[in-house]
């Protein structure tokens, strides 16, 4: 399976950035970092985590880098 790169948070360094990338089978692989234990506790009564999930969390900054992954993930042809 192939993967496409869209690109990693702009502000981050070389070590442990956010990032996203799209793969053949229009999937969203989001990089972040992961959820405090305040965010956990309070979104998982909306949504409880399946074991082998987890709560990341994307800065503002990440935003056009989701929109560009979505924009990808809709025009490739899933065969």
């Amino acid at each position: 399976m192939g993967y496409t790169f869209i690109g990693k948070d702009p502000e981050s360094g070389e070590e442990g950035c956010p990032a996203v990338w799209v793969d053949d089978g229009r999937r969203l692989l989001v990089q972040g970092r992961h959820a405090d234990a305040e965010a956990l506790s309070r979104t998982v009564v909306d949504s409880p985590r399946a074991e082998g999930e987890s709560l990341i969390v994307l800065e503002p900054r990440m935003i056009p880098l989701l929109k560009e992954a979505i924009r990808v993930a809709e025009s490739i042809e899933v065969r």
